[in-house]
């Protein structure tokens, strides 16, 4: 299971790795001879998935080694770490695209060439396509990793229509003698940077929250609520949690049973527990649970 996991992440991040290098090589040569700041900004953002799907490849195979004694609750966490240093790259680039953008507005306006929006649609279909399949695989294998994979490729996305959008506006605006479109361009780069900050926003956010064992989201936590209530042998829940620690969960539980039952009782109601828990959802890689005694008001009493 782990060693098919890690041969499909490893595919995808490869894809992303040779088809960004090649966008890159595109965007920016084009973009630069082309005159167009938005096709060049967003050929940067290709060098930086570049380096992304590095990193991915390189803690991917640690991310899915077992647990061991040094580490024992596994080596999930890696992939939220790469997740929050795509992150912290695509902050770094959005920054240096509204430099540069603000930038021109500085300077003589060159109209750009209609190559560089030919070049921008290319990469906004071939990234949405990118983006669809890695996602599908993400989910399917509840992978960060790949899943800060494919929101680079949703970060291209977007992009590359910004940019063909501001090419158009710009050659439209030289047309037609509309010297405000001729700013298209600029403008357009700096969207770019924009979008790119939003997502990298994002996967900051959930990288933090991760890391910092926040729990999981209500609703599936409820929904852990309702398994465990189905066991009448449950009177009471005292407590639950559960955190996300990459590509599984590790879920902390404190129920109250009948004071009278016996540890085999206990040990073996346990069991049942986390077999439902772990039966309905897959990435639950450990079930802890601690025993309490309970006792009826009547008994209190006594």
């Amino acid at each position: 299971m782990l060693g098919t996991r890690e041969s499909i992440a490893k595919k995808i991040a490869w894809i992303s790795v040779w088809s960004n290098i090649l966008l890159t090589i595109g965007k920016m040569v084009i973009g630069w001879f082309a005159h167009s700041d938005a096709v060049f900004a967003d050929g940067i953002h290709s060098a930086a998935d570049v380096f992304a799907s590095v990193i991915v490849l390189l803690v991917i195979k640690i991310a899915n080694k077992p647990a061991d004694k040094e580490h024992p609750y596994g080596h999930g966490k890696a992939e939220v770490i790469v997740s929050g240093i795509v992150g912290i790259l695509l902050f770094l680039v959005a920054i240096y695209i509204v430099y540069e953008g603000i930038a021109g507005f500085f300077h003589p306006i060159e109209t750009p060439n209609m190559l560089a929006m030919w070049v921008a649609i290319f990469s906004f279909i071939f990234k949405d396509f990118l983006y669809r399949s890695s996602m599908k695989v993400a989910k399917a294998n509840n992978s960060k990793a790949i899943e800060a994979i494919a929101l680079d490729h949703k970060a291209d996305i977007v992009a590359s229509f910004a940019a063909a959008a501001g090419v158009l506006l710009s050659i439209l605006g030289d047309k037609l003698g509309l010297d405000i479109l001729l700013y298209g361009d600029k403008v357009a780069s700096i969207f770019v940077a924009i979008l790119i900050f939003k997502i990298s926003k994002e996967m900051l956010s959930e990288a933090f929250n991760i890391l910092l064992e926040r729990n999981i989201d209500v609703e599936t936590l409820q929904d852990f609520v309702s398994i465990i209530s189905e066991f009448q042998e449950v009177k009471r829940i005292d407590k639950i949690r559960a955190r996300d620690h990459g590509h599984y969960i590790l879920v902390d539980l404190r129920i109250s049973i009948d004071h009278d039952k016996t540890i085999k009782e206990g040990h073996d109601l346990s069991h049942e527990i986390k077999h439902s828990l772990m039966s309905k959802y897959d990435n639950i890689q450990e079930v802890l649970i601690h025993l309490n005694p309970y006792y009826s008001q009547e008994e209190k009493q006594d």
